[in-house]
């Protein structure tokens, strides 16, 4: 079902479909800027996963922007799903700083993934972004990201073979 917002490329909501999301902070704020405010937006977007009825199959958080590659379910609650995250880990966020309604996030972008080409692509992409802006130069060493539970779950040579079948493409 294509729903056309003003938004360009318009959302497409699909039943059952696997999406890459991204979202960024209000000018770009690094807003979640040490482990435990990472902490917090995992754990609003694990609960949110679950009352929406998601898999998750990649994600990496950064200081300011989170990517997501996960399965839903009802693809018309997919803006619910952001608007619960967004709401929910600005609210924490506000009380843990103090900061009652300071505004947080600024937007989100979302993508079907509609070939297998594309959904390895995009789980490599979400690997790579903490070496891309700079956190760290091996993605084993960033805590907040799904690599690791890749790297135990599937082994080193399969992360490494789906980085050549899969490159990842970054501009600069």
């Amino acid at each position: 079902m294509l729903i056309s917002y003003q938004n360009r490329p318009p959302h497409i909501y699909s039943d059952n479909s696997f999406y890459f999301l991204t979202a960024r902070t209000l000018k770009g704020i690094y807003f979640f800027n040490t482990d435990s405010k990472k902490k917090i937006l995992l754990n609003v977007i694990r609960k949110a996963l679950e009352r929406y009825n998601c898999d998750l199959y990649a994600w990496v958080i950064l200081s300011n922007h989170y990517h997501l590659l996960l399965k839903i379910k009802l693809g018309k609650e997919l803006s619910s799903l952001i608007k619960n995250i967004h709401a929910n880990s600005s609210r924490i966020l506000n009380i843990y700083q103090a900061c009652p309604s300071r505004k947080i996030w600024w937007n989100y972008w979302d993508k079907c993934i509609e070939t297998p080409k594309s959904y390895y692509t995009h789980l490599n992409y979400i690997h790579h972004n903490p070496v891309k802006h700079g956190y760290t130069k091996n993605m084993k060493d960033y805590k907040f990201s799904s690599y690791r539970h890749y790297l135990k779950t599937q082994g080193k040579e399969w992360l490494e073979d789906s980085f050549c079948a899969y490159p990842v493409i970054t501009k600069n």
